[in-house]
């Protein structure tokens, strides 16, 4: 994946550009050593490294400020960093860049019942905010697999989704306002504590933008009271096709479950070595939640069942208690840890339609015995958006460009038939040079131009997003 080359400018300037940002930041928010650097060269996509110029980390929106304006007045780019969860390189630096992470502002501001709003920083965690609610019956929807560890304004840049977004949606469904720094160091509020905010969408611009117009500090957020009950089913299959066709018939059916995870053989036999959830012997399987009262999970269920029926499954398993709904959800959260202890992998993140399920899992199949490449399928199937693992060794010559060309061929596939690039993870490094595929050249003329606007240096996240050679070409101005 070639990388932009760093400017021999800025990169001489390094010492008077880390002497700037400590005098407006404190003293620990300043890294410059090479060696403590290190730990910002890559994000989770780290089959690509690239230690930064340096790397802050600012405790409020004011020091966030205040470093902008130093980096903009010096001309030094500017890498947005949540908790390096990415897995399409969205927060992967150039050697002349600043990291500005955001690891320290994980305050909760405000909690509002009666609006169910929150108001948190950028740096919390996704799970810590339904931590922060939850005592009072309340949560946050989204659910990345990693959230654990990823952060909102990592979130809110890559517009990430999760499990339940089938029923509830991803980021931008639940994003009321955000406050912003622009790289030149003005601070804007942008939407607030309310559905609908006055005038243009730029809420909707700035999410799912990946750091490009600005950095988000603080963020709005819509907070949901927990479900009166939930109850998670496990079927098993013959096939992948057949399961893909039964999600398709499930969704065709009109039955919105809250959740429809898939997982195939090969990450089925990985999981249950790993976390030993209690999966059975088959090629595929789907996760189903479905929530609601009792009266209302069982009617759904008995729709489910009877769907699933017509597709001759191997095991219908309803959980009948929490460590059985425990048990059935536990493969699926640890599957992608999993994967890591036998292979490395390359995640991707293309969105289809769900009736294309068994045509383009039928194909995956076919490209991967064409590419010599193992793929396990693990994915949110109930709106579609596929997680491809194709499966290589880093350290054998040639295995990281073939796996590059067999996701470049998947990711094609999924616009062929109708979808796009990216459900949740971005585009980052990893689809930029495939934008082409899904938008026009006047399509990402007019997206450029909207970045022009917020950042008219094109410092924030540089080669990123968009062909890098429009990147360098915007920039050279």
């Amino acid at each position: 994946m070639e990388m932009p080359s760093p400017s021999a400018a800025i990169l001489s300037r390094k010492p008077a550009i880390v002497a700037r940002l400590r005098r407006v930041l404190p003293a620990d928010s300043v890294i410059d050593d090479s060696t403590e650097t290190r730990a910002y060269e890559c994000d989770a996509l780290s089959a690509y490294r690239c230690p930064p110029l340096a790397a802050i980390l600012p405790r409020s929106t004011a020091e966030v400020a205040a470093a902008l304006r130093v980096c903009h007045e010096e001309g030094v780019p500017v890498v947005p960093r949540g908790a390096g969860t990415s897995l399409a390189g969205g927060a992967l630096p150039t050697a002349d860049c600043v990291i500005l992470g955001l690891a320290r502002m994980t305050a909760v501001l405000e909690v509002d019942y009666a609006d169910r709003v929150i108001r948190v920083e950028a740096g919390r965690t996704n799970l810590s905010v339904t931590a922060a609610v939850e005592g009072d019956g309340f949560f946050y929807a989204p659910d990345p697999s990693s959230q654990l560890a990823c952060a909102i304004g990592g979130n809110i840049a890559m517009n990430s989704g999760g499990a339940h977004c089938l029923k509830y949606g991803v980021t931008t469904n639940n994003l009321l306002g955000v406050t912003m720094v622009m790289m030149d160091g003005t601070v804007i509020e942008i939407g607030g504590a309310h559905a609908d905010a006055a005038g243009l969408d730029l809420l909707g611009v700035i999410c799912g933008s990946e750091g490009q117009l600005g950095v988000v500090t603080e963020a709005t957020l819509r907070i949901l009271p927990r479900p009166e009950g939930a109850r998670p089913v496990l079927i098993a299959f013959g096939s992948s096709e057949v399961a893909g066709a039964c999600v398709a018939d499930i969704i065709k059916a009109g039955v919105l479950p809250v959740a429809i995870e898939f997982m195939d053989r090969p990450c089925i036999r990985a999981t249950e070595d790993f976390a030993h959830a209690g999966y059975p012997d088959c090629e595929a399987l789907l996760i189903i939640e479905v929530e609601g009262s009792g009266a209302e999970i069982d009617e759904q269920i008995g729709l489910i069942r009877q769907i699933a029926g017509r597709h001759d499954p191997a095991v219908f398993r309803e959980s009948g208690s929490e460590e059985e709904a425990r048990k059935i959800w536990l493969g699926r959260k640890a599957a992608f840890g999993a994967m890591g202890q036998i292979a490395d992998y390359m995640c991707l993140d293309g969105t289809i339609p769900v009736s294309s399920l068994p045509f383009v899992l039928r194909r995956i199949g076919e490209m991967s015995r064409d590419f010599g490449l193992g793929v396990a399928n693990v994915f949110h199937a109930g709106d579609g958006n596929m997680h491809p693992l194709i499966l290589y060794d880093a350290n054998k010559p040639g295995d990281l460009e073939r796996c590059e060309a067999f996701g470049a061929e998947i990711l094609k596939l999924c616009v062929a038939v109708g979808g796009c690039l990216t459900g949740e993870h971005g585009v980052g490094i990893e689809k930029r040079d495939l934008m082409g595929v899904q938008y026009s050249d006047a399509d990402m003329e007019a997206q450029m131009r909207v970045k022009d606007v917020f950042d008219p240096k094109w410092l924030l996240n540089p080669a990123k997003v968009f062909p890098l050679a429009l990147s360098a070409e915007r920039r050279a101005g």
